[in-house]
């Protein structure tokens, strides 16, 4: 009866679910309004104003810089909300914070995106479904094979499971609408200076960790929560539980290779990249594992909703009432 009477648990679980709605419908905004495509932005403004010749002075510059960001992002996005709650009321405060809410994570963008490579496979239009690889992976798609086309498109599903959905469902639960986009801030700050080479292993430092640390116990658990959507979705769960228990750390990423294993092995698939890891059994790779895939994706990020942020906000809401 406290929890329900709570509000802090009444709002969350509205914002959450409203947002979640928002993109099942809609999808992503436009990237002229888009908060992460200026969040970019900003990074980009100031990560040459942080570079230095010194090598120790520029980590420095690179704990501030992820900070600075952090902070320019997050403390306006909460005093905004609390002046929509302050000025305007209750419910104009539940429908921006879902809003913004949404925009720190993506399900439906993930089939936008893939789908299209998926469809251009079973066409045989390579070009197509390699120019599709631009916006989801890192790697050059360019000389991939048909095969390596469709792992990369999975991969990025399993991946994105964690890092574009349910680890800002995490730390919104933990911090609220602030929590995820400052999650948002670190994960973007990764993707853009978060490199091993000559130009970014100093300034990115510190972001690459951080992002890292951020990942850590979402991966685990989503990983864990897909090989019970694996078995929901009528899946072999026993072999993504096997190939996650055996494969899980053979990425360099401490937290890639959880949900990358345990899709591989619900798929019967390999998935691999050159030089890098080889996850799964052997196993022809095709289109179809691509919806497959997004499928998984979709239900686990419903687990996680279910089985881990609800409890986190109804505990929350407990404490709230007893202090």
């Amino acid at each position: 009866m406290l929890l329900i009477e709570s509000g802090v648990f009444v709002d969350s679980l509205l914002i959450f679910v409203l947002a979640f709605l928002i993109d099942a419908v809609f999808g992503e905004f436009p990237d002229r309004i888009h908060p992460t495509v200026w969040i970019g932005k900003v990074i980009a403004y100031f990560k040459p104003k942080f570079k230095n010749e010194n090598p120790r002075i520029e980590k420095i510059n690179g704990v501030i810089l992820c900070l600075l960001v952090i902070l320019i992002v997050a403390v306006p996005v909460y005093f905004l909300l609390f002046g929509i709650r302050l000025f305007f009321g209750w419910v104009p405060y539940i429908v921006v914070s879902a809003i913004l809410f949404k925009t720190t994570f993506a399900i439906k963008c993930m089939k936008q995106y893939t789908v299209p490579i998926a469809e251009a496979l079973k066409h045989k239009d390579f070009d197509k479904a390699k120019r599709g690889l631009y916006f989801i992976v890192r790697r050059d798609p360019t000389k991939l094979s048909e095969q390596q086309i469709a792992s990369a498109a999975v991969e990025s599903i399993a991946e994105s499971t964690t890092d574009g959905i349910t680890a800002p469902f995490f730390f919104f639960a933990l911090f609220g609408v602030p929590g995820a986009f400052a999650f948002r801030v670190i994960n973007t700050l990764d993707s853009m200076v978060g490199y091993k080479d000559q130009e970014h292993r100093n300034i990115g430092w510190f972001s690459a960790k951080l992002d890292t640390v951020a990942n850590y116990v979402p991966a685990r658990l989503t990983a864990i929560l897909m090989v019970v959507a694996v078995a929901l979705l009528g899946e072999n769960w026993r072999e993504s539980w096997r190939i996650l228990q055996r494969d899980k750390t053979k990425t360099n990423s401490l937290n890639a290779g959880w949900t990358m294993s345990a899709m591989a092995g619900a798929l019967g698939v390999q998935l691999e990249k050159s030089g890098h890891y080889a996850l799964g059994d052997k196993g022809d790779i095709s289109p179809a594992h691509i919806t497959r895939a997004l499928r998984i994706m979709t239900l686990t990020a419903i687990l996680f909703g279910t089985v881990v942020i609800c409890p986190i906000l109804a505990l929350k809401a407990l404490v709230t009432r007893l202090v």
